[in-house]
């Protein structure tokens, strides 16, 4: 394609894009699903289609999605519920793939356990996005939205690192072993996690450039690409790299950047996130044509067998392991460490990461949708390799079944399970960690007036005081009124509502002035703009609804 060509293939993905969200935010939708089908029919359409370049993706897509992802996970969270996670993400990956492997070793013609276990590895890690979007919106528990968010980080990298064992095993056949293959796996995971403290590390030291907004966007911008190059530089896994660094630096954030930069930076990953996701799954739907194309020299019993293997691990597998690991004696459930230590300072009911109930299960299960990890796994497999064009049929079937069939039919399962996010109690947490904060200035207050008051003016802090005063009244209000209600939901209290309607009505009718004294002379342009950034941070923190 000349260049040409691709800027008006991307205007019209943006294009696309736009249209997509708008369509989905009207009718629930999960975006994933209409974007990867329009992809599918714009392959038909005459013209030019664009492929699935495997290196761009995995240098300049995935990186920055899997760094985004960990800088919203909560490190501890995950930490809390690291058996699970590890259970998901590591062991699960392991065994789908080796099934697959087994499985295709035994039945497909021509294949070898080595070309098995790659095609395994790409079809074995489920992509969280179109899982957590549509479980988000059907309100999902936070603990599964851990798990969730917790296993798509790390079973990529598992998956990447076996694929890569893979492929230099079947180029390596006549010296292979299974301490090798293990030794090579072991090495390049351990060695992510190196590349990826490192760069946390190298990031905590930058702090005063994190302190300048641009300065922060540069460095978060250009962290996950330095983070899986220098560790595929080294032959390690660059994608766990990439996500340990992601997951320790955004735990630092809110420590070492200022508001300003904090602000400035979520506000890019957003619109990084949304383009970029986007275009994969525009890509996943636009490969299609050219899979089925290529499919003339395998019988349809060939395909049939290679298609019923690959699905059936893939949708069977996942539940059956969640369920055996769920019977497993209840110690075993203790969070990894152990008991909690008299020292440690641990919310009470944390100590353990409890069992999974039945529905929490079955929700997770159908949770397995597959995206562009797996097709961009499956194309880095040379294409020399026996079955190469079946594989990738394999690997595009397990996107779509799962993307479709589970993505459209996730929400309605969450709801029919009755699984909902304990709303109240998000709300009356966060109203008395805001109570807990106020306090705390209210106390810092009395020590400037102790210990500056011939310094300062007793009427400045006075006000000051009163404000905090009237804020932690607020919550405090707001925390009896959570107490009253037994439901899971946030009860709705006339007074908040109307405050809300008043205090964007205030900003509306400042916003409306200025414009009139723009557009009469009075005031320059960028006064103007430095006025409404004034009023947009103050609209910022206004709830769309009240919920908390």
């Amino acid at each position: 394609m000349s260049y040409e060509e691709i800027l008006l293939f991307a205007l019209g993905a943006v294009a696309v894009i736009i249209v997509v969200h708008w369509v989905t935010e009207r009718t629930g939708l999960p975006a994933a699903v209409l974007l990867t089908v329009v992809g599918i029919v714009y392959s038909y359409l005459p013209g030019e289609n664009l492929p699935l370049e495997e290196d761009i993706i995995l240098m300049f897509i995935l990186p920055p999605l899997l760094y985004n992802a960990a800088l919203d996970s909560s490190l501890l969270d995950i930490r809390r519920n690291m058996r699970t996670v590890i259970s998901l993400s590591v062991v699960l990956v392991l065994i789908t793939a080796l099934l697959i492997g087994y499985g295709f070793s035994l039945w497909v013609t021509g294949a070898t356990l080595a070309t098995g276990i790659a095609l395994g590895a790409a079809v074995a890690p489920p992509d969280p996005v179109a899982a957590l979007a549509v479980g988000r919106k059907a309100g999902l528990p936070g603990k599964l939205i851990t798990l969730i968010q917790g296993e798509g980080l790390l079973n990529d990298a598992t998956a990447l690192t076996l694929l890569t064992v893979a492929i230099a095993t079947y180029n390596n056949v006549d010296s292979f072993s299974y301490e090798n293959a293990v030794g090579r796996f072991v090495i390049s995971a351990a060695g992510g996690v190196l590349i990826g403290v490192m760069t946390a590390y190298v990031v905590r030291f930058l702090k005063p450039l994190r302190a300048d907004p641009l300065s922060a966007n540069a460095l978060s911008i250009i962290t996950p690409l330095a983070a899986f190059t220098f560790a595929e530089h080294y032959h390690l896994s660059g994608v766990l790299a990439v996500v340990v660094a992601g997951l320790m630096v955004g735990h630092d954030t809110p420590r070492y950047t200022t508001g300003a930069s904090r602000l400035q930076t979520a506000a890019v990953w957003r619109l990084i996130d949304f383009l970029l996701e986007g275009v994969v799954f525009l890509l996943i739907g636009m490969q299609v044509k050219r899979v089925l194309s290529s499919l003339d020299e395998y019988s349809w019993s060939q395909i049939a067998i290679a298609l019923g293997i690959t699905l059936g691990v893939v949708l069977l597998v996942r539940p059956f392991w969640l369920i055996v690991t769920q019977l497993l004696p209840r110690q075993l459930h203790l969070r990894l460490g152990g008991q909690q230590d008299d020292d440690m300072d641990i919310p009470e009911g944390r100590t353990k990461e409890e069992p999974l109930s039945g529905r929490e299960v079955t929700a997770l299960s159908w949770a397995g949708t597959r995206g562009v990890i797996t097709l961009a796994a499956v194309f880095i497999i040379p294409e020399n390799v026996p079955n190469h064009d079946l594989m990738v049929l394999c690997a595009l079937v397990v996107v779509l079944v799962t993307l479709v069939g589970q993505g459209l039919t996730f929400a309605p399962l969450v709801r029919w399970l009755g699984l909902r996010a304990n709303k109240k109690d998000l709300a009356r947490l966060r109203n008395e960690a805001r109570s807990a904060a106020v306090q705390a200035a209210l106390h810092r207050l009395d020590d400037i007036q102790e210990e500056q008051h011939d310094e300062l003016e007793d009427e400045a802090i006075e006000t000051m005081r009163k404000q905090l005063e009237i804020r932690l009244d607020r919550y405090r209000r707001r925390l009896d009124l959570l107490e009253q209600v037994e439901s899971y939901e946030v009860p709705q209290s006339p007074q908040y509502e109307a405050a809300l309607m008043v205090r964007q009505a205030v900003i509306d009718a400042e916003r409306e002035e200025l414009l009139r004294w723009r557009d009469a002379g009075r005031l320059a342009d960028d006064s103007l703009r430095v006025l409404n950034r004034e009023l947009d941070h103050e609209e910022l923190v206004l709830p769309k609804r009240p919920k908390d």
